[in-house]
């Protein structure tokens, strides 16, 4: 997408967090032109470059140099070493979550729950949950009719005039 110019604004959550104490893959840092992990004791994690379950890679530290390190405890408590997997298509995830903290990927969010409500209302409320009607025209007037149903239901709640309440002495 970036190649072609087309910035993604679609969220990418991050379950590398880890909230048992064990520190996280965000505490450890990557780089790129040498393609290695460097933990916070300054070790580093390499990969053979074999990708498991045909989209992650695998680095992990020498089971030497975790034995003598003070973080152990934090780092892999219940394993010989450490190893941290990295997507391979991590480089295109950290440019979105760069996105992520820019104005325009907000407005674009906010844009875009508008429109993913209307979806989510069409679905769950109006009960269509595929369409019913074949071919592109089929398909047009099918969104065609929903369109008008939801902007009758905003309608009504706009328009409508709530009845009198009752006047208690």
């Amino acid at each position: 997408m970036v190649e072609r110019g087309i910035e993604p604004h679609i969220p990418v959550w991050d379950r590398a967090k880890r909230d048992d104490g064990s520190l996280s893959r965000d505490d450890f840092s990557y780089d790129a032109e040498r393609d290695i992990y460097i933990c916070p004791a300054g070790k580093t994690l390499k990969t053979t470059g074999r990708v498991h379950g045909g989209k992650t890679l695998l680095y992990r530290s020498s089971k030497p140099d975790c034995d003598v390190c003070p973080l152990k405890p934090r780092c892999c408590p219940t394993t010989p070493s450490r190893k941290v997997p990295r997507d391979i298509n991590e480089a295109a995830s950290d440019y979105t979550r760069a996105l992520m903290e820019t104005d325009a990927y907000r407005q674009s969010g906010r844009r875009r729950k508008k429109i993913e409500t209307l979806f989510g209302d069409v679905k769950r409320n109006l009960g269509i949950s595929r369409l019913r009607l074949r071919g592109l025209t089929g398909a047009r007037d099918e969104f065609l009719l929903t369109a008008i149903v939801q902007n009758l239901k905003r309608l009504i709640g706009r328009a409508a005039i709530p009845p009198p309440k009752p006047q208690t002495a």
